[in-house]
């Protein structure tokens, strides 16, 4: 037992294990999907399009909890692979996305594989009661 305790509570941070596992969970998720052409990250923003069109991509920042530049940047990339795009919203510089019909099919095709990666990592919570593991990721999203 180390009895170090500076590295203890490194090794017991809250944030520290999150961003750890949020990395690892991305990675298996992006594994799923690479020969899709798309990353975890696209494939959210192409969730969050479908699911508020007509959004200025500020508001589409928001609901992801991404910063403005970097989700233009994702969408951008997403633009030239003919997945979204981008028009004004007549209200001044405001631009909102749609998807195209290629990234419609695209999201399509996704989403199954997006159920069943769900599905293995909530096999490999086990007993470890999945649904108050995302209850407690929830407050600590909205805190």
């Amino acid at each position: 037992m180390n009895a170090d305790p500076l590295e203890n509570a490194f090794n017991d941070c809250l944030l520290m294990n999150t961003i750890r596992t949020a990395r690892i969970l991305t990675r298996r998720y992006d594994n799923r999907i690479r020969s899709f052409g798309v990353t975890v990250v696209q494939f959210s923003v192409l969730m969050t399009i479908r699911k508020h069109p007509g959004e200025a991509i500020n508001t589409l920042a928001g609901r992801i909890a991404m910063d403005r530049s970097t989700l233009t940047r994702n969408i951008d990339v997403m633009v030239r692979k003919g997945l979204v795009r981008k028009v004004s919203s007549g209200k001044g510089n405001a631009r909102i996305c749609r998807l195209t019909p290629v990234g419609e099919s695209l999201l399509d095709e996704l989403i199954p594989q997006w159920f069943a990666a769900r599905q293995e990592l909530k096999q490999r919570l086990g007993d470890g009661n999945p649904e108050e593991f995302l209850r407690m990721l929830r407050v600590m999203g909205n805190g």
